[in-house]
């Protein structure tokens, strides 16, 4: 999610942690307080920031994960998850996206749009 939206659903992204935690996460990173903020990217040309929502290890390998929920601005959005998708390609790394009932559709259909339509998102 974007990060005028965070605050907001700042309960989500605790109960999406207490589930990675549940399946053997470990070391989570999560840009809420409380926990230790992920590294941020600066995109070229702009000052806008991007950082994942939450970042875990789990086997030796690390975890990007993403909160998918209905937003206002979704170009933004997708622009955030193709970075991601290629940061994680690039270093051997995984990413995933989170998502909840209510938000399954628009989950789908901007996975679709930015040809991502590979990945399944985790329905909590």
């Amino acid at each position: 999610m974007i990060k005028i939206e965070k605050s907001a659903n700042e309960d989500f992204i605790k109960k999406s942690i207490s589930h990675l935690e549940a399946h053997g996460f470990e070391k989570i990173k999560a840009d809420i307080d409380g926990y230790d903020c992920p590294k941020s990217y600066l995109k070229r040309g702009s000052d806008t920031k991007i950082t994942p929502d939450i970042v875990a290890i789990k086997n030796g390998k690390k975890y990007y994960f993403e909160i998918s929920l209905k937003s206002d601005r979704p170009l933004l959005l997708k622009s955030k998850w193709l970075f991601l998708d290629t940061l994680s390609r690039m270093n051997s790394n995984r990413f995933k996206i989170i998502t909840t009932k209510g938000h399954y559709k628009f989950t789908d259909n901007m996975l679709e749009d930015i040809n991502l339509s590979d990945k399944t998102p985790i329905k909590i």
